[in-house]
């Protein structure tokens, strides 16, 4: 099936082009339009229900399509975005799809049907088919959060800086003196899991200290998985003083399975998280993580869509947050407190 690129590519336009011939939201040259409806016709381009349902009035109301609002990360965002909604006068209308596909359609056809004035999106997997759905829907203004890296000029991007997290991890392990060092990280293919990842091998190379594969279990930033995990890894002949979790849920599994044979955190074995979830604080012991700045990541994604709705901004814009480490009690020092790197 064409896509507006297919359209944009046989027409010699932008697909920016392709998108105001087919709403008429700006003056377009006869002959760049006749050229684009015949590479319509040409193609069989049959414009995505969403882009059919274009608004001519504001609704007040913002659509957000995200993976879950379930699990605490995902919630504390959400919360956050909630309630700038409400502190500006806009409705919230919250579309869970769990990374399905049908549903992520279900629910943007659904958003455009309320003509919601702007969308944010937060899902935790982008396949290259949800990355074409948001792209033919390029005329409502968007925000994307969390997906690592900008994926074109159709959206604003908020970018998490996962790598630097999982790096401030890894080389905060390095200097309490820890150099046998396990991880449990989330799902490579998420930004969320493999960037986090990345940065923390970073860390471990530039300190020339081995990586040893059997002490690295991949989980799936639930509970369970940090459990299972951390049971595989504590089995093996020789244990890590030390594992870096990709997601505070899954140290909590960790400290679980941990403390189920017989060792103690940190005294035994150390454990940092990621995320900073709102009780993490509250774990035994209380969790040394990773702070992700999820209450400014909600806002500041508003923020931009608020930007592109009233401004009518077209061009993208990238922003940042930064991490920070989060210092408590469930890590120690280690042999190698006092070794020169």
């Amino acid at each position: 099936m064409a896509t507006i690129k297919d359209v944009a590519k046989y027409a010699g336009v932008s697909t920016t082009t392709v998108s105001h011939v087919i709403n008429k939201t700006r003056f377009v040259a006869e002959d760049t339009c006749n050229a684009v409806w015949a590479a319509i016709k040409a193609l069989h381009y049959s414009p995505s229900a969403v882009a059919r349902s274009l608004k001519v009035n504001h609704t007040r109301s913002i659509g957000l399509l995200a993976t879950s609002s379930e699990a605490p990360y995902f919630a504390e965002i959400i919360e956050a975005i909630e309630n700038r909604c409400f502190s500006r006068g806009y409705t919230l209308i919250l579309g869970n799809a769990h990374n399905d596909l049908q549903k992520q359609h279900a629910y943007l056809s659904m958003m455009a049907q309320k003509r919601v004035d702007g969308l944010l999106v937060m899902c935790s997997e982008y396949p290259d088919d949800l990355l074409n759905m948001l792209e033919e829907n390029r005329n409502i203004p968007m925000v994307v959060m969390d997906w690592g890296a900008s994926q074109g000029d159709f959206t604003d991007t908020v970018l998490d800086n996962a790598f630097e997290g999982g790096y401030l991890a890894g080389c905060y392990l390095i200097e309490r003196g820890h150099r046998d060092i396990g991880a449990i990280p989330g799902q490579m293919e998420r930004n969320t899991g493999g960037g986090r990842h990345a940065g923390f091998i970073k860390a471990l190379n530039e300190a020339h200290i081995s990586i040893h594969k059997e002490w690295i279990v991949q989980g799936d930033f639930e509970p369970e998985s940090g459990y299972q995990a951390m049971l595989h890894i504590l089995a093996q002949k020789h244990r890590p003083t030390a594992v870096f979790c990709g997601g505070d849920i899954m140290a909590m599994g960790a400290i679980c399975a941990a403390d189920e044979m017989g060792l103690r955190v940190p005294q035994d074995i150390s454990i940092i998280g990621y995320d900073n979830v709102r009780n993490a604080r509250y774990f035994t012991p209380a969790l040394t993580t990773v702070h992700q700045p999820k209450q400014q990541l909600g806002e500041t994604a508003f923020d931009m869509l608020l930007d592109r709705i009233i401004n009518k901004r077209e061009h993208a814009q990238v922003i940042e947050v930064h991490p920070t480490l989060i210092e408590r009690r469930s890590v120690s020092d280690g042999p190698f407190l006092n070794y020169r790197r």
